[in-house]
């Protein structure tokens, strides 16, 4: 009898694990803003499609990784959890970059594309290392354009130095470690074909109307 209920709790307690997965899902987050007043620089159309289909892809996938890494995890399987670690890194920088991209826009009736208050942190240290922002801004076009296939483009802080670095990453690799993004930029190709099309420089320069600097500053302050 009592194997039968240290089996039992056996089961309960794997069970427990993973349904502990199963209760602290990821979801898409709550944004401050209607798609429409983004427009006329990204369409409400793209945008829905993007956030509800595209993002919401890499929402299922992580939690899905997550949960099958949960339960390899517990059934002792060590080649599932490593065949698994790619799944998790792509769909998890899907769903990471996706929020900062969200949080990076702004509606210019909140402020976006208005630059950072001139004593901000941020603001100096931009024309410090730049001159302007708008050579900033070049030259994060130029690494936009620069992506091949798909990719991202970070305005970053260096925690190491406090410099602002403009950082290019393929399909879904994240900017982490030394380095605290300030703004997610999208290259991949769902972020702006349906309206752009092939011209994909016109998004990157559009899209910096409606970038949301005070919130890139307060991550700069940090």
């Amino acid at each position: 009898m009592f194997s039968t209920v240290r089996a039992s709790l056996t089961k309960i307690n794997k069970m427990s694990a993973i349904n502990q997965v199963v209760r602290t899902k990821v979801t898409l987050p709550e944004l401050k803003y209607k798609f429409t007043e983004l427009e006329p620089f990204i369409s409400a159309e793209l945008n829905t499609l993007h956030y509800t289909k595209h993002h919401q892809t890499y929402v299922n996938g992580i939690n899905q990784a997550l949960e099958q890494h949960a339960q390899a995890k517990e059934a002792g399987d060590l080649n599932k959890c490593v065949e698994l670690q790619q799944n998790i890194k792509f769909h998890g920088g899907g769903y990471a970059n996706h929020c900062l991209y969200w949080e990076s826009l702004a509606p210019q009736s909140q402020g976006g594309g208005k630059l950072p208050d001139e004593s901000s942190a941020l603001y100096k240290a931009v024309i410090a290392q730049y001159g302007s922002f708008e050579k900033l801004i070049s030259l994060a076009n130029a690494a936009l354009a620069g992506v091949q296939g798909s990719g991202w483009v970070f305005i970053c802080k260096n925690l190491n130095n406090g410099a602002v670095e403009i950082v290019q990453r393929y399909n879904h690799e994240t900017a982490h470690g030394h380095l605290r993004p300030l703004l997610a930029l999208d290259a991949w190709e769902h972020a702006y074909y349906l309206q752009y099309k092939n011209v994909k420089v016109e998004f990157f320069s559009a899209i910096w109307n409606i970038i949301n600097w005070a919130e890139a500053a307060k991550k700069f302050d940090a």
